[in-house]
């Protein structure tokens, strides 16, 4: 085996009194892609910084080897620069490098770095990562607001790169497809299997039923001893002593595992009242936005139970989709019909709903008071929250000390106490660790009601969905029985010119450079800055509408009151979705003007 290009040996690090690392051994040799997976809090995005030489471990060493070349993509990065192709360039790359990366993943080099999506800022740094040709790539969550075409990009780049990668990700069929040895962070170490992902499951199984068998093993010795003690301990001979100090030895060694154990995550989620047979029938649907034509001739019918998934690449319309079937939005031809005693919750995991002066108990409670009214019944705020994992401690922190995962848990925490038959869930999977992901997905199975699931997470579809429904883009709506892998299969080509052509399209752009794409005019940009504006703003004004309405005493105090704030809150809902279409309108536009 080839020496290790980058490696910890017996690190430790704490957190204040909270021992992170604990003698941790890693090690990276050339060209080794390895996943890094762990729970949420576990430390996974602090081992990518030391690795990277931003952390420095309170004992222990980091190598890395002379003259290697470190680059860390981080879970939230920052992009700077006049242009996008400024901010490939600023960390070393060569231009022609770094605008061959950046149209790969499908972007602009000229565009600007203001007013980004999600989408665009993870594919920016992912460019800039891979222009800088670095030996050792450490990737934290970057499927994170990627659709799957953009993913389908990654996996493409990080196959054909030679570089070494550990990768964080929560992407199953992402690891799948690009990993070859896994590392786990579990109780302040790592271990290491050296197979792909596809072998994890299995494989931390075992060791988590052999360490049980070590526990019950432990357990029934403390007793023999612990009854030994209160029958022999009054003999005072030095052989007693000795027994009794590795009594105490024991003890500690349980309260040492019993300290460490694996949280136990207890996800509810009660169906409300059973809906009506049928859920939404659309038949017919048109909608465009100028000669933007979003979809076209679509129907469908949704019956209770079914599980939904929408798919196509971002900007295809899918949000718009769900408001035409939700009755939110009007079509322009066709018609829906909505099913009768539906009680909607929608999960927004874009975490704009979060303000980062709010605590968690703020979040949770709606800013007031200690109660959280879960699925019709009064609850204290601490037990809901451990169920989602949330020590009593963080309770009164802000939420921009959370993790990425652990402010997704209390969205989730927050919209799965209500009761709800219809389920519509806008990328739930971001940022959460495999436990998570598996209990919610077990969550959605049992669910009694309907789910509409519009995701980029290919492994949850396929587990979840009884059809997908998939935009192209332009126009054309299918839908098929089943979830990704399904749909593929009976759909070759829907997609077509969709992925930009991973490192085929890196070859093709530096043989032959584009052309400067055109641009909007100044009057549709400024309007398309004052958009993303307002849809940044408009959920937070949506949010303090329903927490005043959500005051059971309200109705009775103030009826006018009342009536003017739920009129503020549909007024505002409904700029929002204007805004958004009108963002959507634009933004293709712009992406048709850089073709």
């Amino acid at each position: 085996m080839a020496a290790p290009i980058l490696a910890l040996k017996d690190v430790r690090l704490a957190d204040g009194a909270t021992m992170l690392f604990d003698g941790v051994d890693l090690a990276i040799e050339p060209g080794v892609r390895a996943s890094l997976v762990g729970r949420n809090g576990a430390g996974k995005s602090t081992l990518l910084k030391m690795l990277a030489g931003q952390i420095q471990p309170d004992a222990g060493d980091r190598f890395a080897s002379p003259g290697a070349r470190m680059v860390f993509v981080s879970q939230e990065p920052l992009i700077t620069g006049a242009t996008l192709l400024d901010y490939a360039t600023a960390g070393g790359a060569a231009a022609h490098e770094a605008e061959a990366e950046l149209m790969a993943f499908g972007l602009d080099p000229a565009k600007g770095t203001q007013g980004l999506s999600g989408g665009e800022i993870r594919r920016a740094a992912l460019s800039r990562g891979f222009a800088e040709a670095p030996d050792v790539l450490l990737l934290d969550e970057p499927t994170n607001h990627l659709d799957i075409f953009a993913i389908q990009v990654l996996e493409d780049r990080l196959t054909q790169a030679r570089c070494a990668a550990l990768i964080v990700s929560h992407d199953r069929a992402f690891l799948e497809r690009v990993t070859r040895r896994c590392f786990w962070l579990e109780s302040r170490k790592v271990r290491r299997l050296d197979k792909g992902f596809a072998a994890f499951d299995d494989w931390s199984e075992q060791i988590l039923a052999t360490e049980a068998d070590e526990f019950r093993r432990l357990n029934k010795a403390l007793e023999r001893e612990q009854h030994w003690l209160e029958r022999g301990v009054t003999g005072r001979r030095a052989r007693n002593e000795g027994r009794r100090r590795r009594l105490i030895a024991m003890r500690q060694q349980k309260a040492t595992v019993l300290k460490e154990a694996r949280g136990s995550l207890s996800m509810g989620l009660a169906a409300g009242d059973a809906s009506g047979k049928r859920v939404a029938e659309a038949r017919g649907l048109t909608k465009a936005f100028g000669e933007r034509v979003i979809v076209k001739g679509f129907s469908t019918r949704i019956q209770r139970g079914d599980r939904v998934a929408i798919v196509g690449p971002n900007g295809a319309g899918k949000t718009t989709l769900v408001k035409l079937l939700l009755g939110e939005l009007p079509a322009d031809a066709g018609e829906i019909k909505l099913g009768t005693g539906l009680q909607i919750a929608y999960i927004d995991q874009a975490r704009g709903e979060l303000k980062e002066g709010q605590t968690l108990w703020d979040v949770l409670t709606d800013g007031g008071g200690d109660q959280i009214m879960v699925r019709g019944a009064p609850r204290h705020v601490a037990g809901y929250a451990k169920e989602f994992l949330f020590q009593d401690k963080q309770l009164r922190q802000p939420v921009s000390s959370l993790s990425g995962g652990e402010r997704n848990r209390l969205l989730l925490a927050r919209a799965l106490a209500r009761p709800a038959n219809l389920l519509v869930l806008d990328e739930p999977t971001n940022d959460l660790d495999m436990e998570t992901l598996d209990l919610l997905e077990d969550l959605l199975a049992d669910f009694d009601g309907t789910l509409i699931l519009v995701s980029h997470d290919r492994d949850f579809i396929d587990r979840l969905a009884t059809s997908t429904i998939a935009l192209d883009g332009r126009g054309r709506v299918v839908e098929t029985p089943g979830g990704w892998t399904d749909f593929m299969g009976q759909n070759p080509g829907f997609f077509e010119d969709r992925n930009p052509g991973g490192a085929k399209a890196v070859q093709a752009a530096k043989a032959e450079p584009k052309k400067a794409a055109a641009k909007l005019t100044y009057k549709d940009q400024r309007r398309l800055e004052e958009l993303d504006a307002l849809i940044h703003k408009l959920p937070a004004e949506i949010a303090k509408l329903e927490a005043a309405l959500a005051d059971p005493t309200l109705y009775s105090r103030d009826p006018a009151g009342f009536d003017r704030i739920m009129k503020a809150g549909e007024t505002a809902r409904a700029a929002l979705g204007a805004a958004e279409d009108e963002w959507l309108a634009l933004e293709e536009k712009r992406e048709a003007l850089g073709s």
